[in-house]
């Protein structure tokens, strides 16, 4: 099934531009989870695949890294290069196409909850594989696949399209991704030529307690995310 799951995004740009801002799973949950992944990356060339509003670009940029990031959604480009103007590249480009960077262009690559819109994670991670400079690392995030089974049910090992719909003030929109288990996000992940080398199931920011305490008190619990930190495997063989 090939299906381009990242459309919705162009209808809904600027409401989820203004919502992921501040909101619990972004802002208090996801965002604070990558870049700690991430850990020192000033002076670091980074690429931010799937890169929404820019948001995360734009922690990035003010941490003094060099950074290209893209996505697919030509909304979501142009609200990226009005946040960081001159301070970063902004593309139009889809997760799991051939990128148009050389081999070993990047330190780092970020890829927060956008991996599982890629119709075809194994060819995204062989492309963040060739653009990713030796000793570099790729930091991606995604929905936990126990919280997607827990929430649709069924089968857990099936791999297959779902979709939520996200109730906004602005309206509702029907958002598709990819839902897989562990297993095979993980056989995608070792057949690009990459070992883990941290897995982390967020707990939520103490600054969602105050303004968000039932949403605190669930991810206290349950995982909702899932952060991984990814090495080339010729970097632990040489």
């Amino acid at each position: 099934m090939d299906r381009d799951l990242s459309k919705v995004y162009d209808s809904m740009a600027s409401t989820y531009a203004e919502h992921a801002a501040d909101s619990p799973y972004n802002a208090h949950y996801d965002r604070p989870s990558v870049l700690e992944l991430c850990g020192e990356i000033t002076g670091l060339r980074i690429l931010d695949a799937g890169c929404g509003p820019g948001l995360y670009a734009a922690e990035l940029v003010g941490q003094a890294a060099r950074v290209v990031c893209f996505d697919a959604s030509e909304p979501m480009v142009n609200l990226a290069r009005l946040r960081l103007g001159s301070s970063a590249e902004v593309l139009h480009l889809s997760i799991g196409e051939v990128l148009p960077f050389d081999a070993g262009s990047f330190d780092l690559v970020l890829c927060a909850l956008a991996i599982h819109y890629a119709n075809d994670r194994l060819a995204a991670f062989r492309e963040f594989h060739r653009v990713l400079a030796p000793g570099g690392a790729v930091v991606f995030s995604t929905q936990h696949p126990t919280a997607d089974w827990l929430r649709k049910g069924g089968s857990y090992f099936d791999v297959a399209i779902e979709t939520d719909t996200w109730n906004r003030e602005e309206g509702n929109w029907d958002v598709s991704f990819w839902r897989e288990p562990l297993s095979s996000l993980c056989a995608a992940i070792f057949q690009a030529d990459f070992l883990i080398e941290r897995i982390v199931e967020p707990l939520p920011a103490e600054s969602m307690m105050e303004r968000w305490p039932e949403y605190y008190e669930k991810l206290s619990q349950e995982p909702g995310f899932l952060v991984l930190r990814l090495i080339k495997r010729q970097t632990l063989t040489k």
